[in-house]
């Protein structure tokens, strides 16, 4: 089962950054925290809670990965180990289009790229998904001529994920974002 089911209190910003401190206080040095999602949507202020913290690390870190099962108890809320390259190809350039947010101790925590986080969203095309990915082409956060570029590029990757039908990932690219 998922973690997405277990009932837990909506996820603010304050906790969001409770969870990076707390990881921040094991992290090794030089630790990455990407988060998206719900995650990103609540700290840029669109929307005011999540049910569920998506995050990936670089380096992975057992210590970080050991502390999470308890913060997620103290804080009350659920920390999914996800990102969009689980769902989607790996945009070309992406760690470098992942914007700095703050640092927690030994814990650098970047948003995850907007272009991989709205490729995904409009794969996947829940209504909540093309809200968000509205909201970050409103909010410059995403272009729409770029996203259509880094598609293509991603295309010679798809065929690492046999779920995603080329031409119709391609026709909801081009709905979202032409």
């Amino acid at each position: 089962m998922r973690e997405r089911s277990s009932v837990r209190a909506p996820v603010d910003a304050g906790r969001v950054r409770e969870l990076a401190g707390g990881l921040g206080r094991v992290a090794p040095e030089g630790t990455r925290l990407y988060l998206t999602g719900g995650a990103t949507a609540v700290l840029e202020g669109w929307r005011s809670s999540t049910i569920v913290v998506d995050a990936r690390f670089e380096p992975e870190s057992d210590r970080v990965l050991a502390a999470i099962p308890a913060l997620k108890l103290r804080l009350d809320l659920n920390v999914e180990l996800v990102s969009p390259t689980d769902f989607i190809p790996e945009l070309p350039g992406w760690r470098d289009r992942s914007p700095f947010l703050f640092r927690e101790g030994a814990l650098d925590v970047h948003h995850f790229d907007p272009y991989s986080q709205a490729l995904s969203k409009v794969e996947r095309g829940f209504g909540r998904d093309l809200e968000d990915v509205a909201e970050m082409v409103r909010r410059g956060m995403v272009l729409p001529s770029l996203a259509v570029e880094l598609f293509e590029a991603s295309v010679p990757a798809l065929i690492r994920y046999p779920a995603l039908d080329e031409a119709a990932f391609r026709a909801k690219v081009l709905a979202a974002f032409q």
